[in-house]
């Protein structure tokens, strides 16, 4: 699926009342909703800024994982960079 700049009709991006991450919801032209949790946006934005800001790197693949051992506060399930 390509979503198309003119596909968006709205993109909200707020922490719900009682949570305390990020939500950002994508709602496309025909009435599709799509809402991200922080963790995933997060993740979005490291590998455009990685791909746009190297120049050279043209490509970034992130595979979701379990992570046993990780930072406190940290979900078991990470976006991390595959080779």
């Amino acid at each position: 699926m390509t979503i198309r700049n003119e596909d968006v009709r709205e993109i909200v991006a707020e922490i719900p009342e009682g949570h305390r991450h990020l939500r950002t919801t994508v709602l496309l032209q025909d009435g599709t909703e799509m809402t991200f949790q922080e963790a995933t946006m997060a993740a979005l934005v490291r590998a455009y800024t990685a791909v746009k800001t190297h120049p050279t790197r043209s490509r970034v693949a992130l595979r979701g994982m379990t992570v046993a051992l990780r930072k406190d506060g940290f979900a078991e399930w990470q976006l991390i960079e595959k080779e």
